[in-house]
């Protein structure tokens, strides 16, 4: 982890558009999830992501629990970005992670960067002490881009885009 930063990234034979629209698509992330955390988007809005947009996300870590999202960086097939947390008075205390994704095509494929930047998270100290929390954090994303290849490039990819 650099700084408040950690990212991993994977090329994947597949082009930056055909990586986005996962990525963009709130109801795919529970397809990808290295972490098996994520449940479901909490709503069934089939509306591609932009600039502003909010969504849930059923969660789990022992109880369950969801989180509302709300994209912070859109530029399409290139990056997108979502800042988890509640807005308003619990914001100060307990929002910040973002969860960032940027895509630049390679020979091959696309270069893809996956990244958790704890920097303006209220609680980035605590979540930062240790190797043990980014360790993990750290496997559960290369898990999620293993996942992301695998969804785009492995048998039956593209059978429902």
């Amino acid at each position: 982890m650099k700084g408040y930063v950690l990212s991993v990234e994977r090329v994947i034979g597949a082009p930056p558009e055909v990586l986005f629209d996962v990525l963009a698509d709130a109801s795919k992330h529970v397809l990808i999830d290295g972490s098996g955390m994520l449940q479901g988007a909490t709503e069934e809005d089939p509306r591609r992501l932009a600039l502003g947009s909010t969504f849930g996300m059923g969660m789990k870590m022992g109880i369950a629990y969801s989180t509302v999202n709300r994209v912070v960086e859109f530029e399409e097939d290139r990056s997108i970005a979502w800042k988890t947390g509640p807005t308003g008075f619990l914001e100060r205390y307990v929002a910040g992670r973002i969860w960032r994704y940027q895509l630049e095509p390679v020979e091959g494929g696309t270069r893809v960067r996956e990244s958790w930047d704890i920097t303006p998270d209220h609680q980035r100290v605590l979540l930062k002490l240790g190797d043990i929390y980014s360790g993990k954090t750290r496997r559960d994303m290369e898990r999620t881009l293993a996942r992301l290849d695998e969804l785009v490039t492995g048998p039956g990819a593209g059978s429902d885009r």
